[in-house]
């Protein structure tokens, strides 16, 4: 077999780390790179966050092992922080947060000293958003940072704006009690008219008055749904990027949203298109409920356009720009193979 250029190194963990590490994947090969994937296999659950992430990022160095000695890849990358933690060589880090940030106190207490190491020893660090190494910036010791957003697309032509959108309402809640799935579901009965539908997406067996349960659909059954809604409701108790939000916004929906900490970059675009449909705080279901009444009843007419030109940085030719120009030759011109 060949030798690989890149062996990206992934955790089988959410959807959404899936769906982001395979259009990493596709665009390095449009780049013109020999690419190759290893892959943990599933990741048995376990009771606390520490545990659950030495037992991913043993998973994970034992897949990268296997994939060096497979494929002797010139650059390696690690898809996800928990990933590179305990790597048996250095290499590039695709990640959307840190455990600074999302592993509090005894939650993080052996990921954040060994997250710092790594940071500082990758040869490159792709971000997903601007905003996911904030937690640390200034403090600690980093490699180059590029931003490399997973690609959020415009939905095809005619199908972002007009016409007869007939689902009222959608969200996504693949973790219930992340997505606050209770809370919207208060929120949407404080907001709705008789005859109007929430779709829920992600979750199985919801129960609620004018809710539709769609189940844990395929991604393109997901944009299908998206192209179908007007408003798209979320209320995350924290977001470490939010594809879904972004997709919403592509595909022509209203965001509706609470705040939230993390990167969340969707929320930045909403504040821009239209601040009433943001609230200022988290826990009120009735203000959110406004909220979606709000974009229901008195909807901006430019939203959609205005948020496709927002959204052009996150398009996969601009994902494309930046792994052809700033990501693959520095990956292989300045990878280093030493070992951690």
């Amino acid at each position: 077999m060949s030798r690989a250029d890149v062996l990206l190194v992934r955790i089988d963990s959410t959807s959404g780390w899936r769906s982001g590490t395979d259009e990493l994947e596709a665009s390095l090969r449009r780049a013109g790179a020999v690419v190759r994937s290893v892959h943990t296999g599933p990741v048995p659950r376990v009771r606390t966050f520490a545990l659950t992430d030495y037992t991913q990022a043993r998973l994970a160095r034992g897949a990268a092992l296997r994939g060096i000695a497979e494929h002797e890849p010139r650059a390696v990358i690690y898809c996800s922080i928990v990933a590179a933690l305990l790597w048996p060589r250095a290499g590039a880090i695709f990640l959307d947060s840190i455990a600074a940030a999302n592993r509090p106190g005894r939650h993080g207490a052996w990921q954040r000293p060994v997250e710092r190491r790594r940071l500082a020893q990758a040869p490159l660090i792709l971000a997903w958003s601007r905003r996911s190494l904030e937690p640390i910036a200034g403090r600690a010791r980093l490699a180059p940072v590029v931003v490399t957003s997973p690609p959020v697309d415009p939905a095809p032509a005619g199908t972002q704006a007009g016409g007869r959108r007939e689902i009222d309402a959608i969200t996504y809640a693949g973790d219930p009690d992340k997505r606050r799935l209770g809370h919207l579901l208060d929120a949407w009965e404080a907001a709705r008219r008789p005859g109007e539908r929430l779709v829920v997406a992600g979750v199985d067996g919801v129960a609620g008055t004018d809710v539709d349960c769609a189940g844990r659909i395929p991604r393109a059954e997901f944009l299908a749904l998206l192209r179908r809604a007007r408003v798209y409701l979320a209320a995350p108790r924290r977001e470490d990027y939010g594809i879904a939000a972004l997709e919403a916004l592509a595909a022509g929906c209203l965001l509706v949203t609470a705040p939230a900490p993390g990167p969340y970059p969707a929320l930045d675009l909403a504040r821009a298109l239209d601040p009433r449909l943001v609230l200022a705080g988290t826990d009120d279901s009735r203000a959110l409920g406004g909220a979606v009444r709000l974009a229901l009843d008195d909807p901006r007419p430019d939203y959609a356009k205005r948020a496709a030109i927002l959204l052009e940085s996150f398009s996969t030719a601009e994902l494309d720009r930046t792994v052809a120009g700033s990501v693959l030759p520095r990956l292989l011109t300045g990878s280093r193979a030493s070992d951690g």
